[in-house]
């Protein structure tokens, strides 16, 4: 059943990308992934439940970045015949999106200089975060994904073995 409609849903899904890089890039927003809320949670210790509650308002003040990125790669991941494939690439984003945040909770008190550059920069880096989603979605609309990765498989080799 799905793989008679696979093209379509590679052909969505490479619009809705480019869509979402479009929001990236600046050429228009998408107010709702621009939408903010913030909670003062205070300066005191709290509990395991307090620790849960302020990781899940992070995870929904975090949603319109965190949002295009991940419709991104489940409309990657749900386009691949291969289930095993699939679950790579959500890994693969998962491990992506949270090794860094261990990371830089263990090294915090000396990245303070670094953050302030990358939040200087934060403008270009959303742009080329945007141009990387736009062209991945015109490679899915137009067939040369696969195409992309074939040729990436054959000059890279080694490529094989990560997935």
């Amino acid at each position: 059943m799905f793989l008679s409609v696979q093209e379509w849903f590679v052909w969505g899904a490479g619009l809705l990308i480019m869509l979402f890089g479009l929001h990236f890039l600046g050429i228009f927003r998408l107010r709702f992934l621009d939408r903010e809320a913030r909670l003062d949670a205070g300066d005191r210790g709290g509990s395991a439940l307090g620790a849960y509650l302020l990781g899940l308002a992070f995870a929904f003040g975090w949603t319109p970045c965190l949002g295009p990125i991940l419709g991104a790669i489940l409309g990657l991941a749900a386009s691949e015949a291969d289930v095993a494939r699939g679950t790579a690439l959500l890994a693969t984003y998962a491990l992506g999106l949270g090794v860094p945040f261990l990371l830089v909770a263990a090294f915090f008190p000396r990245l303070g200089g670094l953050m302030a550059a990358m939040r200087r920069h934060m403008g270009a880096i959303e742009r080329v975060s945007g141009l990387l989603l736009w062209t991945v979605g015109l490679f899915m609309l137009t067939g040369q994904f696969s195409d992309f990765s074939w040729w990436l498989l054959e000059t890279f080799p080694s490529l094989a073995t990560l997935g």
